[in-house]
C-alpha cells in the first residue's frame, strides 16, 4: 500500500514519462467547445481515453453526447471498435457526466511494467480518438 503522497508522486512520474515517450501536443481541453474534452486517465485499477461531456447545462451535455451517439457507428467502425457510450456515468465524486470511452482494465499506475504498455494504448487510443473528433468537430459543435 502507498501513501498518499508516494501514490501522487508516482502518478507524476508516470506521465512524466509518458510526455517524454510519446512527446506530442494532445487536443484535450483545446476542442473549441465549451465543456468538451478528451481525457487520459490511469489508476490502480484501469487505463481509460474519453471524451467528456460536462456541462453543468444538462440540455447541452445531452444536445453533445446525441451528437456523438450519432456517428457512433463510424466511431466504432473507423477509430475505435470497442468504444463504450455512456450518457450518465458517475465519476468518483459523485458528479454525474456523459461519457464516450475506451478502457484498458488489468492494469494498475503503482506498477511500473504496466507502464510501456499502458503508454503505447494511451497513445493509439487518443490518436485514434483525436482523429475523429478533428473530422467530425464542425457536425458537432453545429
Amino acid at each position: 500500500m502507498f501513501s498518499r503522497e508516494e501514490s501522487k508522486k508516482i502518478r507524476q512520474e508516470f506521465w512524466t514519462s509518458f510526455g517524454k515517450n510519446y512527446p506530442r501536443k494532445w487536443l484535450l481541453y483545446n476542442t473549441r467547445i465549451k465543456d468538451f474534452s478528451l481525457k487520459f486517465t490511469f489508476t490502480r485499477r484501469i487505463a481509460e481515453v474519453s471524451i467528456d461531456l460536462d456541462a453543468t447545462d444538462e440540455i447541452m451535455r445531452l444536445y453533445y453526447f446525441e451528437k456523438l451517439q450519432s456517428l457512433q457507428n463510424i466511431l466504432k467502425e473507423e477509430f475505435l471498435p470497442d468504444v463504450v457510450f455512456a450518457e450518465a456515468y458517475e465519476l468518483e465524486n459523485g458528479k454525474f457526466i456523459s461519457r464516450v470511452y475506451v478502457t484498458r482494465e488489468g492494469v494498475n499506475i503503482h506498477n511500473k511494467k504496466d507502464w510501456p504498455e499502458v503508454q503505447e494504448w494511451l497513445a493509439a487510443k487518443m490518436e485514434a480518438l483525436e482523429s475523429f473528433f478533428l473530422e467530425y468537430r464542425d457536425f458537432i459543435e453545429q
